[in-house]
């Protein structure tokens, strides 16, 4: 009995010392906190000093429209970046497009505001007919980016 007591309190301070946190490097820098509830978060809150921030936003007086000089032009995008999304699908052109479809417009309508992008997400924005909008994407999944409050 004393053996079974035993064997059952090892194996139950096993499963205790098996759920521990782990802490993960990612590519762009950044820390991740890996818990052991199948959930994480960033350790580090700064981005890496890397990360590629152009912007180019320039609103009328009322806010609601783009402001854009005729001369105006598209910020530029990190190729080796656009280059490793080609194999999911989530170049600028596939994001555009999906921008189009949604807004019901051509491809040519879509213009490239600013943009924030690493190889793991982005965040970008556009205006579409006089509107400014903004995407989100992860990985290579493309969706609106919304406010929760």
């Amino acid at each position: 009995m004393k053996r079974y007591l035993l064997i059952t309190l090892v194996l139950m301070s096993l499963s205790g010392f098996s759920q521990n946190n782990h802490i993960v490097k990612i590519e762009d820098g950044r820390r991740v906190l890996l818990k052991a509830d199948f959930t994480w978060e960033y350790i580090d809150a700064t981005a890496p000093k890397g990360d590629a921030v152009v912007n180019a936003v320039s609103k009328s007086k009322s806010g609601t429209a783009c402001n854009l000089p005729d001369d105006y032009i598209e910020p530029p995008l990190n190729k080796k970046i656009q280059a490793q999304l080609k194999k999911g699908r989530a170049t600028m052109p596939h994001v555009k497009k999906k921008v189009a479809n949604k807004y019901k417009c051509n491809v040519d309508e879509v213009i490239l505001l600013s943009v924030s992008e690493q190889k793991a997400k982005a965040e970008y924005k556009f205006c579409v007919k006089g509107k400014e909008v903004a995407y989100k994407r992860i990985g290579t999944t493309i969706i609106k980016k919304e406010k929760l409050f």
